[in-house]
């Protein structure tokens, strides 16, 4: 009967350490990329009975199947066929569905576990259910999310901890599955844990140390069905925090996201801004960050954290905001200033996010690949004066007015990548009309070849070299040659991380290996 609990079910509230009984629990695990593939292994050393879904049966994944059989999978299923019902295990329905993040909640087997009143769980909140261990250190957790910025912040969480002498490791949506750092032998003081909307979705009972929503904006609507959902998805991150929940002052929708959050008691609110901090913040003084939160004479003093110059030779705003983030996270673990100064200096920036990839001519290449949204496109183009802008791609459902009304005037031109940015060119006719707009269509690229001089580039890497030569044709002296896309990748591109090296290979052969010919004549 729809919304009952299947009979015979297991009862799963007393899973909450890694030495409870899952001796015997049917899981269904959907998705076998790198988050299935580390909870089937989890849960098949757990003693469950496992059976793994993934709608792709490609060379890869059968590889991956190969593993899990050996280990003592009951069965892994590829195929798009069965992605759609609720695979039996024993004979019997799953006690419990684990899903990949990138599964939405209206996936045909999700919404059939959800009407079967089986319970569906993220790779995040089982890796919360098991961290205690029995002979082992249990962690903290200090989660971070945001519509932008995530992956910088929690990296920064890492270097700062790591420079106290902590044993500390970035995990979750950075990249290393969160259940391989709970399943690692010595164990950690810290985890920092990046949390996706996605994976947010799926959680119920992680209570971390300290929490943080570093900002919000839409994105990913389509998974989430509305910018509301998305939101209220995003604002669990908060959720049972036990010392500080951290919030972004300069946008009151995190604030909010805290004032309405259900937290451990004498958990604090502690807030940060690229400004002159109030009391119970942490901020921008003279050029250097400060914190007026974690000290005793806060009301009329602060403590100095680090000098924005730390943060290296290109620092826009929103670096600092990441931070003060970070700072804060760290300094609710207790982390005394010296450390973070350390970490900020020690801190090596991630590639593809402002990276600066030359600057000659008088004029800057800027990869900023990882702008897949409106947001974080608009943070890089807040850095930059006069931008020939490298733009669009897979939109997500987003609206561009907000974001060109408001940069237009920095626009010098733009040039449009993407299988189809119809509703970035709307905008752009609707508020920046006077702005050049160069569309480099798929079908009118050339055949051409990048680095190695030996092989035809694959049709993304055609569009990103005919991208960079429009622009360079178009740049001069002071101008900024930015690619921040604002949408996703996968129309023209494995991820944005192929996107970025396409740029980045593009502007080597056009733009240094023009000036190293000039040079040689």
């Amino acid at each position: 009967m729809t919304g009952t609990i299947p009979a015979g079910a297991r009862d799963l509230d007393s899973l909450t350490t890694w030495d409870a009984d899952w001796k015997g629990l049917r899981v269904a695990v959907t998705g076998i990329g790198l988050s299935g593939f580390s909870v089937a292994d989890t849960l098949i050393e757990l003693g469950a009975r496992v059976v793994v879904v993934d709608g792709s049966d490609s060379a890869e994944n059968r590889a991956k199947a190969d593993t899990l059989s050996i280990v003592g999978a009951v069965d892994v299923l590829l195929g798009a066929e069965h992605a759609t019902r609720i695979p039996l295990i024993d004979g019997s329905q799953p006690d419990l569905v684990v899903t990949s993040p990138g599964w939405t909640p209206q996936q045909p087997l999700l919404r059939a576990a959800k009407d079967a009143g089986i319970p569906v769980w993220g790779d995040v909140e089982l890796a919360w259910r098991v961290r205690i261990r029995e002979g082992r250190p249990t962690a903290e957790w200090l989660t971070i999310t945001g519509t932008n910025g995530k992956t910088t912040t929690v990296s920064l969480v890492e270097s700062m901890l790591l420079a106290a002498g902590l044993r500390a490791v970035a995990a979750g949506n950075i990249g290393t599955p969160i259940l391989d750092a709970i399943r690692d032998p010595q164990g950690y003081d810290f985890i920092a844990v990046e949390l996706s909307s996605f994976q947010l979705h799926w959680t119920g009972s992680i209570s971390p140390l300290a929490s943080v929503c570093l900002n919000v904006a839409e994105d990913h609507v389509d998974w989430h069905g509305g910018f509301d959902q998305y939101t209220a998805d995003k604002a669990k991150i908060y959720a049972n925090t036990k010392v500080a929940c951290v919030y972004n002052a300069e946008q009151p929708a995190t604030e909010r996201m805290v004032e309405e959050a259900d937290v451990i008691e004498g958990c604090r609110a502690i807030g940060f801004t690229t400004s002159t901090p109030a009391v119970s913040m942490l901020g921008v003084v003279d050029d250097l960050l400060v914190d007026r939160a974690f000290i005793e004479q806060r009301k009329d003093s602060a403590v100095e954290l680090a000098a924005i110059k730390d943060l290296g030779e290109l620092v826009p705003r929103h670096l600092v905001a990441n931070a003060l983030a970070a700072a804060a996270m760290v300094r609710a673990a207790g982390v005394e200033p010296a450390a973070i100064r350390a970490g900020i200096r020690n801190y090596q920036p991630t590639e593809h996010r402002i990276q600066l990839v030359s600057s000659r001519d008088g004029i800057l290449w800027i990869n900023d690949s990882k702008a897949t949204n409106p947001h974080a496109a608009a943070a890089s183009l807040s850095a930059f004066h006069s931008v020939i802008w490298i733009a669009g791609g897979l939109s997500k459902g987003v609206n561009y007015d907000q974001l060109v009304q408001t940069h237009a005037q920095r626009l010098k031109a733009v040039v449009l990548i993407g299988t189809d940015s119809s509703d970035l060119i709307g905008s752009l006719r609707r508020h920046a009309p006077d702005v050049p707009l160069i569309e480099v269509a798929p079908g009118e690229t050339e055949d051409v070849t990048l680095a190695d001089d030996s092989t035809l580039a694959p049709l993304g890497e055609r569009v990103m070299e005919s991208a960079v030569r429009e622009s360079a044709r178009l740049a001069g002296d002071g101008d900024t040659v930015l690619m921040a896309p604002a949408a996703a990748s996968m129309d023209q591109f494995s991820s944005y991380a192929h996107r970025g090296k396409a740029f980045i290979e593009a502007v080597q052969v056009i733009v240094e290996g023009q000036a190293k010919t000039a040079k040689e004549f």
